[in-house]
C-alpha cells in the first residue's frame, strides 16, 4: 500500500522488506507523524521572521528607487507565507496516529501525514522561488545594496536549515533556488572576486544541504527511540494490566463457582470467617430434594440449568449484606446477620423453600424441593457451624422435602454421640470390644431351628449399648466399614464351624449387609474368599440386604449374582416398607423375604396386618421365595402366623439375640430334635 511507502529519497533508509511486521510499519509511520509536527512548529516560528526580512528588503528597495518591484516582490512573498501558515494550521488526521490504532485507521492516518509533508515541501519550494527573484531588487547584486541582500539571503537560508532539521526536503526546497540565484548573478558579473564568492555560495549550499540531511537523520533516530520507548512502556503497561486482570480473574475463579457465579466452598469459607470475626451470623445449609432424578431423567445439561436458576433464586432471596455460596453438587449455603437485617431465620428459610418450589421451565412442577439445616448461634469456628448445620440438614431431609430444621440440643447430643462413636470405633475393633450375637429362626412348628441371624453389638463405656444403625453409620464416617464387615464375617464363620462340629450343618447363618457396604465394598470377593479359606460350605451362609438396596440395583447386581452363583443365599430384609418391586426381587437374586416386624407385631388384633401378611405369603409361594416373619412378640402372634402357614418365624417370643456362650441350650435342643 502506498500509505506505508518509505520514500526512496530519504537519506540513510531503504524500502522496507515485505516481511516487515506491522509493528515496524507503525513505528515508521509514527516517526513521520513526529516529523510533520516538528515541521509545522518550525514553519510557524519561521514565518514571522521571513515576513520581517521580506519587509526590510522591500523597504530598502523602495529607498533605493525600486519601490514598485519591491512591493510586487513582497506581495508575492506574503501570499506564499499565508499559504504556508494556513497549511500548518490545517487539520491533519495523521497527527492522531497511535500504535494501538486498527491497521486500517493507522494506514489512513499515515497517508494524510504523507500528503501534508508533500504539500509543505511544495509550498516551501514556492517560497524559495519568490526569494530567488530578490536579485531584481538590487540589480543582480551589483547595486550598493547588494551586501544587505546577500546578508539577508544567507541569514534566511541558514535559519531555514537550522529550524528545519526534522524533514530535510522542506529547507532544501526553500534554500536551493535563492542560493543558486545568488551564485548565478555573481558569476554573470565576470569579476574574479565575485566568481570566488559565487563558488563560496555553492559550497555554502552544499554545507547547508548536508547539515539538513544529517539533522533529519538525527531527528528520525531520536523519534524512533522515543516512540520505541513509548511503545515499550505502553506494552509493559498493557502487560501489567493484563497480568493484573489475569490475577483478578484467577482470584475470582479461585473463590467463585464457574457454573452459578456464587462463591464456591473456599470463597464462602474465607468470607464467612471474616464475617464471624466482626459480628453475629446465622448459617443455613440447603440441599436440593429430587435433583438426582432431574439429572437422570432430563440430563446433566438440564441439571446445570436448574442449578443456575436455583442460584439466581437464592441470590434474589438473600438478605442485604448476606453471603451465598455453592458448596458443591446441589448443596448451597447462606450466611447472614439476623440482628442487622431484622429477618428471623424462620422467615428466610421459608422464603428459600418457596423460591425453590416455584415451577421450572424444564420439567413438571413439584419434582424439585429443598431441605434446609439451620444453625442460628454464632460459633468461634466456622467449621463447627457447618458441621452443626449439616446435622440439622440431615435431620430435615429425614423428615421429608421442603422443610427446615434448627440445630438444637437434641441434635447436638446426637452429633456428639456420633463423634464419640466415630472416634472410639477403630480402637474398639482392634481391642475386640464389639460382639456378634445370634438370634434363632425357627420353622413353622416354632421348635425346629433352621437359622441364626448375626447381629453386631457394642457396649460403649460411656454411651451404653449402641443401636446397629448408629454403629453402621459411625463405621462409614470413621472409614472402617470394611473392617467392621470382616469382623462380623469372622464371627459368622466361627459360628458356622461350631454348627458343623455339632452336626447342625443344615442351619444357615445370616449376616446383614447395609446398602452402603454393598455399594462401596467388594462384598462378594471378601465373603467368597473367606469361605474358601476356611473350607466352609456357601449354602450355610445367607446375606441379608434391605429394600433400600433396590434403589440402585445396577450398583449391586453384579455382586449379588456372584454371591448367588457361589451358592450363598440372599434374603431381603424389612420387606413391605421400602422400595421393592417384582422385577427387583429377581434382579437382587433374593431367595428369601422377611416380613417387617411392623406388620407382625399385634397381628392378632389388626385385620389390615393380617391381609398384608397373607398377601406376602401368597407372593412368596407364587415366586418360589421363602418367607420369614420377624417380630413375633407374643403367643397370639405366633398362633396366627402358624394358622396362616408362615414357614419361618423369628422374634423375642421365640428367642432373643444372645452371645455365643448363651446359645448352648438352643443348639443342644436343636441337636436333640435332629437326633
Amino acid at each position: 500500500m502506498a500509505i506505508w511507502n518509505w520514500e526512496r529519497s530519504d537519506p540513510g533508509t531503504t524500502p522496507p522488506d515485505r516481511t516487515t511486521d506491522d509493528a515496524d510499519l507503525r513505528l515508521r509511520a509514527l516517526v513521520r507523524r513526529d516529523q510533520l509536527e516538528a515541521v509545522r512548529r518550525s514553519v510557524l516560528r519561521a514565518i514571522p521572521v521571513n515576513m520581517l526580512l521580506g519587509l526590510a528588503s522591500a523597504l530598502v528597495a523602495f529607498h533605493s528607487g525600486n519601490g514598485r518591484v519591491g512591493a510586487v516582490w513582497y506581495a508575492a512573498s506574503t501570499a506564499v507565507n499565508l499559504v504556508r501558515f494556513c497549511l500548518c494550521r490545517a487539520a491533519c488526521p495523521g497527527l492522531a496516529l497511535r500504535t494501538d490504532m486498527p491497521l486500517g485507521m493507522a494506514a489512513a492516518a499515515s497517508h494524510s501525514v504523507d500528503v501534508h509533508l508533500r504539500a509543505c515541501t511544495v509550498v516551501a519550494f514556492l517560497s524559495g522561488l519568490v526569494w530567488a527573484f530578490q536579485p531584481l531588487l538590487c540589480e543582480g547584486y551589483t547595486s550598493a545594496q547588494s551586501l544587505f541582500y546577500l546578508s539577508v539571503t544567507c541569514g534566511i537560508t541558514a535559519g531555514a536549515v537550522t529550524h528545519g532539521t526534522a524533514y530535510a526536503r522542506i529547507p532544501l526546497s526553500f534554500i536551493l533556488l535563492p542560493l543558486m540565484s545568488v551564485a548565478l548573478c555573481l558569476l554573470l558579473t565576470g569579476e574574479f572576486d565575485r566568481c570566488c564568492l559565487a563558488a563560496c555560495v555553492v559550497l555554502y549550499l552544499l554545507a547547508l544541504s548536508r547539515t539538513a540531511l544529517e539533522g533529519e537523520a538525527g531527528f528520525r533516530e531520536a523519534s524512533r527511540l522515543k516512540n520505541d520507548a513509548t511503545a515499550l512502556a505502553r506494552s509493559r503497561a498493557e502487560a501489567h494490566a493484563s497480568a493484573n486482570a489475569l490475577v483478578d480473574e484467577m482470584r475470582r475463579r479461585a473463590t467463585h463457582d464457574d457454573l452459578t457465579g456464587l462463591l464456591n466452598r473456599a470463597g464462602f469459607i474465607q468470607q464467612a470467617e471474616d464475617r464471624l470475626r466482626s459480628g453475629t451470623a446465622c448459617l443455613l445449609l440447603l440441599d436440593l430434594d429430587g435433583f438426582k432424578s432431574v439429572n437422570d431423567v432430563y440430563g446433566h445439561k438440564t441439571g446445570d440449568r436448574v442449578l443456575v436458576e436455583v442460584a439466581n433464586r437464592v441470590r434474589a432471596t438473600l438478605p442485604p449484606a448476606g453471603l451465598a455460596g455453592r458448596l458443591g453438587g446441589d448443596e448451597f449455603a447462606v450466611l447472614y446477620d439476623p440482628s442487622a437485617t431484622g429477618i428471623p431465620y424462620t422467615t428466610l428459610a421459608t422464603g428459600l423453600i418457596a423460591a425453590v418450589a416455584q415451577p421450572f421451565d424444564s420439567f413438571d412442577a413439584g419434582r424439585l424441593g429443598v431441605s434446609i439445616g439451620v444453625h442460628a448461634e454464632t460459633e468461634s469456628s466456622l467449621m463447627d457451624m457447618l458441621s452443626f448445620a449439616d446435622e440439622a440438614l440431615y435431620a430435615s431431609k429425614a423428615a421429608g422435602r421442603n422443610s427446615f430444621r434448627l440445630f438444637d440440643t437434641g441434635l447436638r447430643d446426637r452429633l456428639e454421640m456420633r463423634r464419640d462413636l466415630e472416634r472410639d470405633l477403630s480402637q474398639a475393633l482392634m481391642e475386640g470390644a464389639l460382639e456378634v450375637w445370634f438370634q434363632p429362626i425357627y420353622a413353622l412348628d416354632a421348635r425346629t431351628l433352621v437359622g441364626l441371624e448375626a447381629l453386631v453389638r457394642w457396649q460403649h463405656p460411656r454411651l451404653g449399648w449402641i443401636a446397629p444403625p448408629d454403629l453402621i453409620a459411625a463405621a462409614a464416617m470413621a472409614g472402617v466399614t470394611e473392617s467392621l464387615l470382616r469382623f462380623i464375617l469372622d464371627q459368622v464363620c466361627r459360628m458356622m464351624q461350631i454348627l458343623r462340629v455339632q452336626g447342625l450343618g443344615t442351619v444357615r447363618v445370616a449376616m446383614n449387609v447395609s446398602p452402603r457396604e454393598m455399594a462401596q465394598i467388594p462384598v462378594d470377593e471378601i465373603v467368597i474368599g473367606r469361605l474358601d479359606a476356611l473350607d466352609l460350605p456357601p449354602a450355610m451362609l445367607e446375606i441379608e440386604i434391605t429394600e433400600e438396596t433396590a434403589l440402585d440395583v445396577g450398583a449391586v447386581q453384579g455382586k449379588l449374582q456372584a454371591l448367588s452363583r457361589a451358592g450363598i443365599r440372599v434374603a431381603l430384609d424389612d420387606f413391605g416398607i421400602g422400595y421393592s418391586s417384582l422385577s427387583s426381587l429377581r434382579q437382587l437374586r433374593a431367595d428369601r423375604i422377611k416380613i417387617d416386624r411392623s406388620f407382625v407385631t399385634g397381628l392378632g388384633t389388626c385385620d389390615d396386618k393380617r391381609g398384608l401378611v397373607l398377601a406376602v405369603l401368597g407372593l412368596g409361594r407364587l415366586l418360589g421365595l421363602e418367607v420369614v416373619a420377624e417380630g413375633v412378640e407374643s403367643a397370639e402372634d405366633l398362633h396366627m402366623l402358624q394358622a396362616m402357614g408362615c414357614p419361618f418365624l423369628q422374634g423375642y417370643h421365640l428367642g432373643r439375640p444372645m452371645p455365643v456362650q448363651a446359645l448352648e441350650g438352643t443348639l443342644f435342643a436343636a441337636r436333640t430334635k435332629a437326633a
